[in-house]
């Protein structure tokens, strides 16, 4: 067997909270008094323009928040997506060691809108981990259509076989296996470090 040599890795629900799902949309209606049912329906309308970089922000709050006037101001609407995001400290702490190696290519493979990308990538400091970010919002493509993961092979020059891709839904995990890529289907830290481990790559400890 091939050794491993890239891994490509979702962000949402794997190693961060989801940015903006559907339960962190459920509390905005909630929080700011917006109709559930109108907003949700607004969302997913603009969804995937916005997540392929092909819709600003601005533009997907003033389709489903701001078409009309609002009690409260557009930034502290922003401000609620943004603080939505948490770590998973455990896994973090896993992709910290692999890092540390210096044995693996890193790079995200996720789907994100721009600007919450662009946000998370600064707020937990994931330049430390990837060597890449192939983000829906850049590549102008999203999971699970088989062209993202395509495009990610091909920017990065790597092999199929030689590369494991985590994510958290096995409809993502789908196309990338079809491609030749080998999947782990994320469901916690511990899981993560023995799939890995099985497939031979090997986390190396980094002391507090």
């Amino acid at each position: 067997m091939t050794d491993v040599a890239a891994l490509f890795w979702d962000v949402g629900g794997v190693l961060l909270s989801n940015g903006w799902d559907r339960s962190a949309r459920a509390e905005a209606a909630r929080r700011f008094d917006l109709d559930a049912a109108d907003f949700e329906q607004r969302h997913r309308g603009a969804e995937e323009d916005l997540e392929t970089g092909r819709m600003t922000l601005e533009t997907y709050l003033d389709r489903t928040v701001f078409f009309r006037e609002r009690p409260f101001a557009r930034d502290e609407f922003k401000n609620f997506i943004f603080a939505q995001s948490s770590e998973n400290k455990e896994t973090r702490i896993l992709l910290d060691e692999l890092t540390a190696t210096g044995r693996y290519f890193l790079a995200t493979l996720n789907n994100e809108s721009e600007d919450l990308n662009d946000y998370r990538i600064r707020k937990f400091d994931l330049t430390r981990n990837f060597d890449a970010f192939l983000t829906s919002c850049y590549l102008r493509a999203r999971k699970p259509d088989p062209l993202i993961y395509r495009l990610a092979l091909g920017i990065t020059q790597r092999a199929p076989e030689e590369c494991i891709f985590i994510d958290d839904r096995p409809a993502n995990l789908e196309p990338a296996k079809a491609l030749g890529m080998r999947t782990i289907l994320f469901r916690s830290a511990a899981s993560l470090r023995a799939s890995l481990a099985e497939s031979g790559v090997k986390a190396a400890f980094v002391g507090g």
